[in-house]
């Protein structure tokens, strides 16, 4: 019987660097994207991350900025 991953065990949430290489920009420019809301993301502690689902609303064309 193979293990199947749980699906509780994938992550949903990317680290800047992540991003930064799925949408082909550099890792300077993801942090400028994040630090002026273009790109969505959440900071736990000293740590940002980006949800997999907001990214996902962003490439959609559905995510709007704030302004």
């Amino acid at each position: 019987m193979q293990n199947e991953p749980d699906k509780t065990d994938a992550r949903r949430t990317l680290d800047v660097p992540e991003v930064a290489k799925l949408l082909g920009i550099g890792r300077d420019t993801a942090y400028e994207a994040v630090a002026s809301g273009e790109i969505p993301s959440i900071r736990l502690g000293r740590r940002i991350v980006v949800p997999e689902a907001a990214l996902e609303r962003l490439l959609s064309g559905e995510a709007t900025v704030a302004t």
